[in-house]
Formats: C-alpha cells, sequence, structure tokens
C-alpha cells in the first residue's frame, strides 16, 4: 500500500478561496476585538503589526491541499512571527489546520516527523515558561495551548489517515472477495456444465450410435432378410426406448434440488443386458465378471457403467469385425474395468470428437482412480481402476476443481 493519500484535487478550488477569505475575516475580527496575548505591557507593537502573521497565513491556506508542505513552510515564520509579538487565537487555529493538512495529505513521513517536531516545541515551551515565569501552572497552560495547536492537529490527522487506509483495505478486501466468490461460482457453473456434458454424451453417443449402424445396415444390405431386418429393428427399438428412459432420467435430475442420485441411474447389473445390446452385423460382445461384488458407491457404479457403455459405443463406431470382450473383476479395494476390441481400418465407421475418452478419464480421476486407453496387440484396450471406497464430498471438490483447471 502507497504511503501517500492520493489528493483529493490538483487544483485550487473556489472553496479553498472561500476559506481564505473567511479565515483572514475572522482573525481580523479577533485582532479587532483584543483576541490575542501580549507577553509585555510595556511592549505592544499595535493591530496592524499584527495583520502581517494573519495575512500571511491565510495566503497559504488555498494550498493547504494542493501543496501541504509547502503551504506549512510558508506559512511556519510567520507564525513563529505571531507568537514573538502574542499569540493570535485565528493565527493559532490556521497555523493548526495547515499542521493537519500537512499530515494528512501529505506523506507518511511527514506526518511523523511533524509530530516529532510539534511535541519537542511543546515540551520547549513547557520548559521555557517555566524557566522565565517561575510558574509551574503557568508552564503547564502553555504547554496545553501549545500542543493543542501544533500537537494535537498532526495527531488527528494521523488518526484519518489510519482509518482511510483500513478503509480503503477493506473495500480492496470486499472486491478480492467478490471476484474470488466470482471465480467460485463460474467454477461451479463449468464444473456443473462438464458433468452434464458427459452424461449426455455417454447417454446418446451409445444409443444412437446403434441405432445409426443398424440402421445403415438395414439400408446398405439390399437383399437383407426378414429375420435380419427384424432383429435390426428391435435393436433399433430397444436403444431408443433405452436412450429415451435415460433422457428422462436426466432431465428429472436436472429439475430435482437433490444432489443424490436418482433411482433410475443405471447400475453394474444392467452391464450384462448393455453388452448384449452392443452387437454389429459382423461383431459381438462379451462379459466375464470374476469376483463377488462388494458394496459399491452409487458414484462408482455409475462411472463403471459410463465407462463400460463408452468403451462399447467407440467399438461399435470404430471397431472391426469380431469379438468385443468385457472383463469387470471385483477386489476387496478397487473394481477393474478391461474392454478389448478390434480394431479397425483407418477411417473410422461413424464420426466422433474424441470426447469419449476425455470422459472416461475425467471419470476415473474424479473417484481417484486410473483410466488408460490405446491399441495393444492387434486391439484396443481400455483399462480402468476405480476405489471401491470413496468420499461423496472429495468428489464433489476434487471434480469442481478438475472442472476449473
Amino acid at each position: 500500500m502507497s504511503s501517500k493519500l492520493p489528493d483529493p484535487r490538483r487544483l485550487v478550488t473556489r472553496t479553498d478561496l472561500l476559506i481564505a477569505v473567511a479565515a483572514l475575516a475572522g482573525g481580523t475580527l479577533m485582532i479587532a476585538v483584543g483576541g490575542f496575548a501580549t507577553w509585555s505591557k510595556q511592549w505592544d507593537p499595535g493591530a496592524w503589526w499584527r495583520m502581517v502573521p494573519l495575512v500571511g497565513q491565510c495566503a497559504a491556506i488555498p494550498f493547504r491541499r494542493t501543496a501541504p508542505r509547502t503551504a506549512l513552510l510558508a506559512a511556519t515564520p510567520f507564525n513563529a512571527a505571531d507568537v514573538i509579538i502574542g499569540p493570535n487565537f485565528a493565527s493559532m487555529m490556521i497555523y493548526g489546520d495547515l499542521l493537519y493538512a500537512a499530515a494528512l495529505y501529505g506523506r507518511r513521513r511527514t506526518a511523523e516527523r511533524l509530530l516529532a517536531v510539534t511535541s519537542a516545541a511543546t515540551a520547549l515551551v513547557l520548559g521555557s515558561v517555566a524557566l522565565w515565569l517561575h510558574s509551574f501552572s503557568a508552564a503547564v497552560i502553555a504547554a496545553a495551548v501549545a500542543a493543542v495547536t501544533w500537537a494535537f492537529p498532526v495527531m488527528t490527522a494521523m488518526a484519518v489517515r489510519e482509518h482511510r487506509f483500513t478503509a480503503q483495505a477493506e473495500r480492496q478486501r470486499a472486491e478480492q472477495m467478490a471476484r474470488l466468490a466470482e471465480l467460485d461460482r463460474r467454477s461451479a457453473v463449468d464444473a456443473e456444465r462438464a458433468r452434464m456434458a458427459r452424461e449426455l454424451h455417454d447417454v446418446v453417443a451409445n444409443h444412437l450410435s446403434a441405432v445409426a449402424l443398424h440402421s445403415s445396415a438395414i439400408l446398405k444390405v439390399p437383399d437383407l432378410d426378414r429375420a435380419g431386418v427384424e432383429r435390426a429393428m428391435e435393436v433399433i427399438r430397444e436403444n431408443s426406448v433405452q436412450g429415451l428412459a435415460e433422457m428422462r432420467r436426466m432431465i428429472g435430475l436436472l429439475r430435482s434440488e437433490e444432489a443424490a442420485d436418482p433411482p433410475g441411474a443405471p447400475r453394474l447389473d444392467e452391464l450384462e443386458r448393455l453388452v448384449g445390446r452392443s452387437a454389429r452385423s459382423d461383431l459381438t460382445a462379451a462379459l466375464e465378471v470374476e469376483g463377488e461384488r462388494p458394496e459399491l458407491p452409487a458414484a462408482v457404479e455409475l462411472a463403471a457403467y459410463r465407462i463400460v457403455q463408452e468403451s462399447l459405443t467407440n467399438a461399435l463406431k470404430h471397431g472391426g469385425p469380431g469379438r468385443a470382450r468385457v472383463r469387470l473383476r471385483y477386489t476387496r479395494q478397487r473394481v477393474l474395468i478391461d474392454v478389448r476390441s478390434p480394431l479397425g481400418d483407418d477411417a473410422p465407421r461413424l464420426p466422433g470428437a474424441g470426447a469419449g475418452l476425455i470422459g472416461m478419464r475425467e471419470r476415473a480421476a474424479m473417484l481417484d482412480g486410473s483410466f488408460d486407453a490405446g491399441p495393444e496387440d492387434g486391439s484396443w484396450r481400455v483399462r480402468a481402476e476405480l476405489p471401491v471406497a470413496v468420499d461423496r464430498d472429495d468428489i464433489h471438490r476434487d471434480g469442481m476443481d478438475r472442472e476449473s483447471a
């Protein structure tokens, strides 16, 4: 934070001039009514000489904000002359205001130095009056007047500076908190959008890929027998119905205020049916399950189901003829997923955007699992490991962090 407060304005205003004129008029009135002190009855310079320090200090008032140190330095000799002649009440108030302005609008170091100088001057007045008049009470009164005139305005300005700095820091902190809250809100929105995109992709891609493949088979094979047409239409109908059911489930989830997964979310019990539907005329799929399935959290079951579903979808869209094998193995700590499908030719059977692999990797990462996919021994292999026990709050936080990164 800067040690110098920004000046309210850098030009002398009409208000500054009016304050100077008002101070001059008030000071003149105080001199006219005798509002000043004299050090000796034998020596009185007269009212006109007292006007000189007053005019000199009033001339510095218009520059108290724009050039506070210069105005104070210019007024200090006139204040010293006023003290020597005999303190004028108006001149004391004017010089105190100039000290206040120099401490408030100038640098922090200037305020600290002014406090030291005015405190020393007050102590000097106390000692001088005590030695001169041999009166402790008179010395205390003189020191109090000097403190009110010189030291207290500087102390008040320093207190105001600290309050301003504190208020400025609080404003900056509030702005930073507002920006952080906005960033958190945007991160949450982005994370939710990414989650919705994964779900929509997994739901739509699998069923629509099967529909597109079987409808293409019907159109491309003109001499397809009645039984083949019926089998293809059954697959199309089943995938259409399942796709609509999952779309309804997702719409219900989006409309619901509850964060828990709805009862209609796909489970691993439905894998056999999923694998049975994932077939082409030249491609079949088989499921192998090893181990006893433990009690799995809904998030793990959903992620495992979606990974298998997307792997089979990719096999239908891009795989070559042959047999796809889905292997699911349960242990006490992990769920291991291994999907192998034959590699196809260079030209994909259906277009893809690569979002499936990204979605599978994100699902595994959010559960603190692992994921790997790529060609291996003439086939495309997808491997994923998911932990059996997960913390739902950790899933939510980790998901938001990964999506916002």
